[in-house]
């Protein structure tokens, strides 16, 4: 199981996505009008062979657009993990009685989305893709779409009321091992980890934090500034708040 790819709710997906162009050095990203089933626009950003996703709503009644109003603006959404054994996966979660809310089966996808109240924290997409290189989200050719400065996202953090609970929880409807982790706990996957922690902004519980593994990490620095946005952390890691999301950029090259 591997951490593929992590979304963002904006009110404002043209500014958002401007900004993190700017401060993960990209030029390009892909549109997918199969949101529009879900009446949301998006923006999404490969980072190596992981992606960021912005989606904002176009119409009223969204759950994109309830959770922008239950926690008060931008924030975190998402978060889709990618499984070589969907089918185990689909019989594993309804024995858990998960329910899903959307469902996808055609010839190189197939995946679906598990309903956030039964796990909390945010929505949880699970994805088989064929070839299992490849991701459908992010469009034709977005090898050649790739961040300047970000190589991959390492991690995605989840606030909760009872971490403990929730990552057990996760760590079960997922079938990966749950531990302990940086004052928190957090399911271990391949190259990465969904991790659990107490409410740090008062906004309840979502997904709150994202950890990049950074090629850049002066440019990151610089291009923040610019943005007058504060930047915190040490020589090897910086760390900011975007889009209602704690963002840290881990330096690779220290």
């Amino acid at each position: 199981m591997r951490l593929r790819q992590v979304a963002f709710v904006a009110e404002n997906l043209m500014q958002v996505r401007e900004e993190l162009f700017q401060l993960l050095g990209l030029s390009e990203d892909y549109a997918d009008p199969g949101v529009g089933e879900f009446g949301l626009e998006n923006s999404v950003m490969t980072i190596g062979d992981t992606f960021l996703e912005v989606v904002s709503p176009t119409q009223t009644g969204t759950t994109a657009g309830r959770l922008l109003e239950r926690r008060g603006g931008d924030g975190g959404y998402m978060v889709l993990v990618q499984t070589d054994d969907i089918e185990f996966m689909r019989n594993h979660t309804e024995s858990l009685n998960v329910r899903k809310i959307w469902e996808l089966d055609s010839d190189d996808t197939k995946a679906f989305h598990l309903h956030p109240k039964d796990i909390g924290g945010a929505i949880l997409s699970v994805d088989q893709m064929e070839p299992p290189e490849s991701w459908r989200w992010a469009g034709q050719g977005w090898e050649s779409r790739q961040a300047l400065w970000v190589s991959t996202i390492r991690s995605v953090s989840i606030q909760a009321n009872d971490p403990e609970n929730m990552a057990k929880r996760w760590g079960k409807v997922l079938d990966e091992t749950v531990q302990p982790f940086n004052g928190g706990w957090a399911v271990m996957l391949e190259g990465g980890s969904i991790e659990f922690h107490s409410d740090v902004d008062g906004r309840g519980e979502g997904l709150s934090a994202i950890a990049f593994d950074a090629t850049n990490l002066a440019a990151i620095r610089q291009q923040a500034s610019k943005m007058n946005i504060a930047v915190e952390g040490t020589d090897h890691e910086a760390i900011l708040v975007h889009c209602g999301v704690r963002l840290s950029f881990l330096d690779t090259a220290a």
